[in-house]
């Protein structure tokens, strides 16, 4: 089973405008620099993303998207399904016709596993995701490498804060005594 860049890269995506939320709107060229993702391809996905109301376009200077709904209230399978990823791994897309028109002597074990991933990923939202060790801090550091200082800074200041609950880096330093540039 794999999923496709198409899910990736749009809970990708999603993750980084939940980590953002708080400093406002993120551009798509924002999240196309930072995550490495092409501009036009996150168009495509953000036409999906807005259409199943996961995200709302912010118009005017500086405006982007921004989540439609609180980050607790999203979780990554709903993501995957906006942008029509599957998350079935039968052959045969969960009919039972696999072999000759037939349910194959594995139907059962592969529509299972279907059904566990849908709901293992149905159980992650953004914003669990968003708390694991680590993410907010790296997200930071790609901030400052591509020169989302403005963001960068609006972070660190949410860290500071404790909107985050994880205030050390990767490495185990903690982030309250961190210096912006």
């Amino acid at each position: 089973m794999r999923i496709s860049t198409k899910g990736r890269y749009s809970v990708t995506a999603m993750l980084d405008l939940a980590i953002h939320d708080k400093a406002g709107p993120v551009t798509l060229a924002d999240i196309s620099q930072c995550q490495g993702i092409s501009l036009s391809y996150l168009e495509q996905l953000f036409a999906r993303l807005r259409k199943s109301g996961l995200v709302k376009g912010v118009r005017g200077p500086g405006g982007g998207y921004r989540l439609a709904r609180p980050a607790a209230e999203i979780n990554i399978a709903e993501i995957i399904c906006s942008v029509d990823e599957t998350m079935d791994v039968t052959r045969c897309k969960g009919e039972g016709n696999c072999q000759n028109g037939e349910k194959c002597l594995t139907h059962e074990l592969w529509a299972t596993l279907s059904n566990r991933l849908h709901e293992f990923l149905s159980g992650i939202t953004l914003a669990q995701f968003v708390e694991r060790p680590g993410i907010p801090e790296l997200s930071m550091q790609r901030d400052k490498m591509i020169g989302r200082f403005l963001l960068a800074k609006k972070q660190a200041a949410a860290i500071n804060r404790g909107v985050f609950k994880n205030t050390t880096d990767i490495a185990g330093n903690d982030l309250h005594n961190l210096k912006s540039n």
